[in-house]
């Protein structure tokens, strides 16, 4: 009778000359996608629920990686402090995401900005209560985590409420899309020179230059058949979206990086955590909705 350590072992999940198991990372996507077109589609204000539940769990991965000590004995006996695990209240700072996002939605930028700062209140009162140190550490870290989830996913709120909210909230999200289909493809195929090596390894510039090609010409299609504007203005907004989307994945590896973990969860097969697909999203919501403000 065979033992477990006799049986074959089993193979490894495909995966591509990016790192990724490529057949899963693309059914996580087109999964999201639907998790997107449908409700926007069929009920537009059930979209605010889609990320309501995707900010709340985006915030808990945060949370989980803020308390993680990865590093190992060495580095944490040479510098205790920098290496400690940061304990921050999840309860005040998912509510508050979520808070951020109906605000948003409800009642605009002035909403949006009153439930950040409402959050911060509630992050401060909740650590204040206890007396444990670091607590400044552990407020500006919560701070940090309430502006990097939930106040920069109410811009696409604020997307949403707009005229022709669906339409923008889809034109903003195939475009930043793109920004990451682009740049894995090129980045595969050409890519030969590090962007930021310390950051990100497998960033390349050769991958940006295909960001940079496929937002502008997937941007430049879309502005006149979902908005009726012009295409100039199309691949302007595909160019900026682009800058933001990489300094969003690039944002977010430098925090994985400082508290030493490699993906933010597991949730998504193919991909890492959910914030691991948020990262370009978040940073490049509010420069979609200021861009669509003034073109559109």
């Amino acid at each position: 009778m065979s033992t477990p350590a006799d049986a074959a072992p089993q193979p490894a999940a495909p995966t591509g000359r990016a790192g990724r198991n490529l057949p899963a990372a693309v059914a996580v996507g087109v999964t999201l996608a639907g998790l997107v077109l449908v409700p926007l589609g069929v009920y537009p204000p059930a979209f605010v629920a889609v990320v309501a539940l995707a900010v709340a769990f985006g915030t808990h991965e945060v949370v989980t990686a803020f308390a993680t000590t990865a590093h190992d004995e060495a580095e944490r006996a040479a510098d205790p402090q920098r290496w400690s695990a940061v304990r921050l209240p999840y309860p005040p700072l998912a509510l508050g995401a979520v808070g951020m996002v109906v605000a948003a939605y409800r009642a605009g930028a002035e909403g949006l900005v009153v439930a950040l700062f409402l959050t911060v209140l509630a992050v401060t009162a909740y650590r204040v209560l206890d007396p444990a140190p670091g607590l400044l550490r552990e407020i500006a870290a919560s701070t940090l985590v309430a502006v990097y989830v939930g106040f920069l996913a109410g811009f696409a709120m604020l997307l949403l409420a707009a005229d022709h909210g669906a339409a923008r909230v889809v034109l903003f999200v195939a475009t930043t899309a793109a920004s990451d289909i682009g740049g894995y493809a090129a980045g595969v195929f050409i890519g030969r020179h590090p962007m930021a090596p310390s950051v990100s390894p497998k960033k390349s510039w050769e991958g940006t230059a295909g960001s940079a090609v496929v937002c502008a010409a997937v941007s430049g299609l879309l502005f006149p058949l979902l908005l009726h504007a012009a295409v100039w203005q199309g691949v302007v907004f595909g160019l900026a979206i682009m800058v933001s989307a990489v300094l969003g994945d690039l944002l977010e590896s430098m925090i994985k990086r400082d508290v030493g973990v490699k993906d933010m969860g597991s949730l998504l097969p193919g991909h890492g955590g959910l914030m691991d697909r948020l990262d370009s999203l978040l940073l490049s919501a509010p420069v979609a909705w200021l861009l669509l403000s003034l073109f559109v």
